[in-house]
């Protein structure tokens, strides 16, 4: 048995899709558990490498009530409280970042500037577990009542720093519109506030709107069969990236390289000006270098993404 931890969101979880299958790879015959938000399950199926999940929100606690488990993998953090829990359920190994204050020197330092998929993959290879960095895609559900063909405006992020300006998401989406792209609004429950607002700024119908009417399977469906997508650093950006569907991400306080889709896929672009420095922390306004970013570098932007659009991807 081997068991991962990710107790993190959408774009945490997509990237960690090459270390996750690469364990599957390993590890054939065994079977892999991951803890992580029940919420994500949808996710999790289309990934294809995960036998079991354990509704794990957070690092307060893992309910683990089977045997030790052969190895635990800890693609959460750093540590200590991270793999403490992992510790907790007396794993024959712990595969993990070094971190003497939790008791584990076995392992990688951790390395601040690392993209996110590499520091995953950069920890397997410590173990001798080979992995693919470009293996991120995901099963392709069926498109069973989601509209195909759709460029998908997503002005939410979790973080206000991380939300560009809803009326120069507005903007875009009513260019789009006016270029004869078929317009929807996507975001969760709480950014449908959001979402109706960009959408009426655009001039779209009401039905426009689907921020909180579809849960992560549909929204998965939505990014698999969409025209384009249009959002700032947040999960829906990886979605993108895992089904080749063309993107423009605008990014903020976190440089593409870090979170950022592969440099070398022409129909994914990462636009960013630069670290800027806050003037004061202020976390109820976007960040200043997201807030650089005009409407016409997005649309510049979304010209380039369309002529590359490749076939579909295939799935693992």
């Amino acid at each position: 048995m081997i068991l991962t931890l990710r107790a993190l969101g959408v774009g945490d979880l997509a990237t960690a899709v090459p270390a996750l299958r690469a364990l599957r790879t390993a590890h054939p015959d065994q079977e892999l558990t991951l803890a992580a938000p029940h919420w994500l399950t949808p996710l999790v199926n289309l990934i294809g490498a995960i036998d079991h999940l354990i509704d794990t929100p957070d690092l307060d606690t893992l309910t683990w009530t089977g045997p030790p488990p052969d190895l635990a993998v800890n693609l959460h953090g750093r540590g200590p409280q991270s793999h403490r829990l992992l510790l907790a359920t007396r794993p024959h190994r712990l595969l993990a970042h070094a971190n003497p204050d939790a008791g584990h020197t076995d392992g990688p330092h951790w390395h601040d500037h690392d993209h996110e998929i590499d520091r995953w993959c950069r920890l397997l290879a410590w173990y001798d577990i080979p992995t693919d960095r470009t293996d991120l895609h995901l099963h392709r559900p069926p498109p069973d009542g989601i509209p195909t063909g759709v460029s998908i405006v997503h002005p939410g992020a979790k973080a206000t720093q991380r939300r560009w300006p809803p009326a120069r998401f507005a903007r875009v989406a009513r260019e789009l519109a006016g270029r004869g792209h078929r317009v929807v609004v996507t975001g969760n429950r709480g950014e449908r506030g959001i979402a109706v607002a960009v959408a009426r700024l655009a001039g779209l119908p009401d039905e426009a709107v689907l921020a909180g009417e579809t849960d992560l399977g549909d929204l998965a469906a939505l990014v698999a069969y969409a025209r384009l997508v249009v959002s700032g650093d947040t999960g829906i950006g990886h979605l993108a990236t895992a089904y080749g569907t063309p993107s423009v991400l605008l990014f903020g306080p976190v440089a593409p390289a870090q979170w950022g889709p592969p440099p070398d896929r022409p129909w994914h672009q990462a636009l960013w000006v630069g670290p800027v420095p806050r003037a004061a922390a202020d976390d109820t306004a976007p960040h200043p270098a997201l807030a650089a970013l005009d409407v016409s570098q997005v649309l510049a932007a979304v010209d380039r993404v369309q002529r590359h659009r490749p076939a579909l991807l295939p799935t693992p």
